[in-house]
């Protein structure tokens, strides 16, 4: 049977057998091969957050994965950025080595312009929105793509970084500062309404500083989940990019007075990234822990019989539970989220596998549910019930299964949103010297003042590992000291290391 490492013993290396039950690495270097049930998880991360889009008004599209080269250059900022994680395409054909050395590039089939494998799409939904957007009465524009996007990372880790990963992206217009400013923190709200009642995750929520914002925005808004090793996650972000990229791109509208104006717009994404937040945020030594909301089974049966005649007397004593099942609907409301997720179950019947091997592998996965039914159990009425969070086990009533399930899933939810909640809470601290400082920022979260300048912030970093995560909202403004030069601060900001 599968034996996890302690956490304790080697946190990156539990983390690392986790993730190898959802993800391998692949053939191709730096990039990854999402499993079935890996790949079920973020299915369900994308259908919550896709209908969660669409209530606020938001319609899906789908944009090239090639770039032209010149659209990059377009957006001064935004091309320094990106410019050392592009791949980029320079021939379109290949052909026989002439030589015998195989396939090569075809000399004569060179681009005339180079194509940027997607790093994102700003720069080419933008131009397209040029010939879209006329009037104001074509605003606001605002459209979501589910795509996969190629940056060069050169130190990987399954689900955190890897050179391809899948990603949703939102790109909207607007017809002035203001409505986009709505909009960019509207769907922060919306991500942080999924992190909470989806993911049972509690974020701290604020803008990035100046020197940490996307490329081309005037504005860069996060929300920033811990984790348990006290570390914080960049779990997804929503910007304000102002007319920037209207200028690069000349879209322009004619506004309500007859005027010709730059569109003002916004971007945001969350990526497979929300995986590596669901696993390190609640899972244990056993295995993964997963938010029933966000799970890809919610109940597993495993009928434990010794011969074909036992299996079908067992499969005949719980068809009325499963029949309910079938009718089961699980209300995991929210503010953006109004719809009924089916109680989604499994029976186990495979005779190549002992019961306790079972069982652990339906740990190990995180299940939150497991049903265990004994031929004996028949006579008495009851079956076996594990639930994953609680790590408990106890007979139930046949008839009775069902409404107990139905109890311990919302149960479990908002079980693992308190802990995250509390853990969160009970390890960040507020200091105002840099002794405290570097003693707190081994555990958790850190607010303190800084005194808002690049040269600092890198030297906390060299010192520490410690980086500005985000300028908190909640936050009121409060005279003091910045912690390292002594230099006047108006606001305490958030400080932790991360990812």
């Amino acid at each position: 049977m599968t034996k996890l490492t302690p956490r304790s013993k080697d946190y990156s290396q539990w983390y690392n057998e986790i993730a190898q039950e959802l993800a391998d690495n692949s053939a191709v270097r730096w990039c990854m091969v999402i499993k079935p049930y890996g790949f079920a998880i973020r299915e369900n991360i994308r259908d919550v957050l896709d209908k969660m889009f669409k209530n606020t008004g938001h319609v899906n599209a789908y944009f090239p994965i090639f770039i032209p080269k010149s659209f990059l250059n377009k957006e001064a900022s935004h091309v320094e950025h990106f410019a050392k994680e592009c791949a980029i395409v320079t021939h379109y054909r290949l052909m026989n080595d002439p030589n015998g050395k195989g396939i090569v590039v075809d000399p004569e089939a060179k681009l005339e312009e180079e194509l940027i494998v997607r790093p994102t799409s700003e720069t080419i939904i933008r131009n397209s929105y040029k010939d879209r957007i006329h009037s104001y009465r074509d605003l606001p524009l605002l459209i979501n793509q589910w795509a996969n996007v190629v940056r060069w990372e050169m130190r990987t880790r399954l689900f955190l970084r890897s050179a391809e990963f899948l990603r949703q992206e939102g790109h909207t217009a607007h017809a002035s500062a203001e409505e986009a400013d709505i909009e960019a923190r509207k769907m922060l709200d919306v991500y942080n309404d999924f992190c909470t009642n989806f993911m049972a995750i509690s974020p701290r929520l604020g803008t990035k500083p100046e020197h940490d914002k996307f490329a081309g925005a005037v504005a860069t808004y996060t929300f920033e989940p811990m984790m348990q090793d006290g570390k914080a996650l960049q779990a997804g972000t929503s910007h304000n990019l102002w007319q920037n990229f209207a200028k690069a791109f000349d879209v322009k509208f004619t506004n309500e007075k007859n005027e010709l104006e730059y569109v003002y717009a916004t971007s945001r994404w969350v990526s497979t990234r929300l995986i590596w937040g669901l696993i390190m945020a609640h899972s244990d030594d056993n295995g993964l822990v997963l938010p029933p909301a966000l799970a890809p089974l919610h109940v597993v049966i495993v009928p434990i019989f010794k011969t074909p005649e036992e299996l079908q007397q067992i499969k005949e004593y719980i068809q009325p539970l499963i029949e309910r099942f079938e009718t089961t609907k699980l209300d995991f409301h929210s503010k953006y989220f109004h719809d009924s997720i089916p109680l989604k179950r499994k029976i186990d019947e495979d005779t190549n596998k002992s019961p306790g091997r079972k069982f652990n592998e339906y740990e190990l996965k995180g299940v939150p549910i497991r049903i265990t039914v004994w031929a004996r159990d028949i006579a008495s009425g009851m079956v076996e019930v594990f639930k994953r969070e609680l790590g408990e086990k106890s007979a139930i009533k046949l008839e009775e299964v069902d409404l107990h399930i139905d109890q311990y899933l919302y149960k479990a939810q908002n079980n693992l949103l308190k802990k995250n909640t509390e853990f969160r809470e009970t390890h960040t601290f507020e200091v105002d010297t840099y002794e405290e400082f570097k003693e707190k920022i081994e555990q958790g979260f850190v607010m303190a003042h800084r005194d808002g300048t690049v040269e600092t912030a890198d030297k906390i970093k060299e010192e520490t590992a410690a980086t500005v995560r985000c300028l908190p909202f909640d936050l009121k403004n409060e005279e003091g000291k910045c912690i390292y030069t002594g230099k006047p601060s108006s606001k305490k900001v958030l400080f932790a290391r991360s990812y």
